[in-house]
């Protein structure tokens, strides 16, 4: 009894301290110093060489980028503040971060991106003439960690619209150019889809397609077209019913069309009854390691979720999830998920603990997961695994991505794995094998 009070204890503490962290911030390098920006200002980070110029600008803007069908103005930091920059073979990706403000989205060039680090604020010192590289107005602090010291920008004084070195004439150029970029990219036509449906249903469905692309960068292909074709009948009769047109004029009616289309407990740790569907499609393993990749894991619920199934299904086995997201704030927090009294369903909640803050999961199951920020589409360096559980994220990649991740998976799958996708998504017509339990179904590779 001693020893396990001993190994709670110490637990505790140790989340006690991380709890003491109240500031995230994303580090990189400039000419040879660490600086950091804070999490809530960085949408995502990105490796991208492909800016199109703008003329009459200054020399520190690279031009525009387009981020899945967003115009935004990229600036290269390192000339912005008139800091060497490194000669690169031509063709060479640029390490991007993509910031957003209070005002607009804009992208910025660094010398290399680093990770997130966790602070107490209070540890933050003032600025200080001696970092004469940056306009000290332009430094909100500066911070020691792990015997490095790092520079705190303040991303609102920089590119702000009064403050920022930036100047307006120059917003206003790179605006300019950015409308411009968007009428071009409006006048190039949609992809054409098929669908057998009475004549006048593929005018409508297309435009229901184009539109769910531009507004949700949502893509009908042969993966989720059975489920849009069902949704588009029953929205039309919802539409006809309210009387108010059939089209899809905004963000919020694509939501609302959409508002069906996601697994069950998105964003929720799963309930008792779809655990038991999950945890009955595992397949089975003899001894060593059973691993798992979940890429889109969004805050960490669904990741913890299978982690306290497969602790349930393979006792004694050593569990092993690689858990991805390119939500840079999401991934940041998801380890030190803390929930509620009586939040955690039953079948969980032996796995947990009471801790300072509230229920946390116990360390033995924050231990079998790699959370890291990834863009699924940038490369996978994973092993082969088990189990992929990639549920409701392909359906929000082009048709091409659709089809080069799923082969990825297939290589991906050792022999005898399943793969997981959404409710109403399906691998069938790519060549995968149905696997059905209950109301939950997992594809096999039809090479196995």
């Amino acid at each position: 009894m001693g020893t396990m009070s001993g190994r709670l204890s110490l637990e505790e503490a140790a989340i006690e301290r991380r709890d003491s962290i109240d500031f995230k911030m994303v580090t990189f390098s400039l000419a040879g110093k660490d600086y950091g920006l804070d999490i809530m200002k960085v949408k995502e980070i990105a490796k991208d060489n492909e800016f199109t110029y703008v003329p009459n600008t200054a020399p520190y803007v690279r031009g525009v980028y387009n981020l899945r069908g967003d115009i935004i103005s990229v600036i290269d930091l390192r000339l912005m503040f008139r800091l060497p920059v490194e000669s690169k073979e031509e063709g060479t990706l640029e390490n991007l971060i993509i910031l957003n403000l209070k005002n607009h989205i804009i992208g910025i060039i660094v010398d290399s991106t680093n990770k997130v680090i966790g602070i107490n604020s209070e540890t933050i010192q003032p600025p200080h003439p001696l970092f004469g590289d940056i306009n000290e107005q332009f430094i909100s602090g500066v911070v020691e960690f792990d015997n490095n010291l790092y520079i705190i920008l303040d991303a609102e004084r920089i590119f702000g619209s009064e403050t920022g070195p930036g100047r307006e004439a120059e917003r206003q150029k790179a605006e300019e150019a950015e409308a411009a970029a968007v009428e071009t990219a409006r006048a190039v036509p949609a992809e054409d889809y098929s669908f057998s449906a009475p004549d006048k249903v593929p005018v409508d469905l297309g435009f229901i397609s184009e539109t769910l692309n531009t507004f949700k960068k949502f893509h009908v292909s042969p993966l989720n077209e059975r489920w849009v074709s069902a949704r588009f009948e029953e929205w039309r009769e919802l539409k006809r019913r309210e009387g108010r047109e059939l089209q899809l004029k905004s963000p919020e009616e694509a939501d609302e069309f959409l508002l069906t289309f996601f697994s069950p407990f998105t964003s929720a740790l799963f309930g008792d009854d779809y655990s038991e569907e999950i945890i009955k499609l595992f397949p089975e393993k003899e001894g060593g390691t059973v691993s798992l990749w979940n890429p889109g894991c969004g805050k960490g619920y669904e990741t913890f979720s299978l982690a306290c199934l497969l602790r349930e299904a393979y006792p004694g086995l050593r569990i092993k999830i690689w858990a991805n997201d390119n939500d840079l704030l999401g991934i940041s927090n998801a380890p030190g998920l803390v929930f509620k009294m009586n939040e955690i369903p039953s079948r969980l909640e032996r796995n947990a603990l009471e801790t300072k803050s509230g229920r946390q999961f116990n360390g033995e199951i924050r231990d079998s997961i790699y959370f890291e920020y990834h863009d699924i589409l940038n490369g996978n360096p994973h092993p082969e695994v088990d189990i992929i559980f990639a549920r409701d994220i392909l359906s929000f990649q082009t048709p091409q991505s659709q089809e080069h991740l799923l082969e990825e998976f297939s290589v991906k799958l050792k022999p005898g794995g399943l793969l997981f996708l959404g409710e109403n998504e399906s691998a069938a017509a790519y060549g995968w094998i149905p696997v059905k339990q209950g109301a939950v179904i997992a594809y096999a590779r039809n090479n196995d």
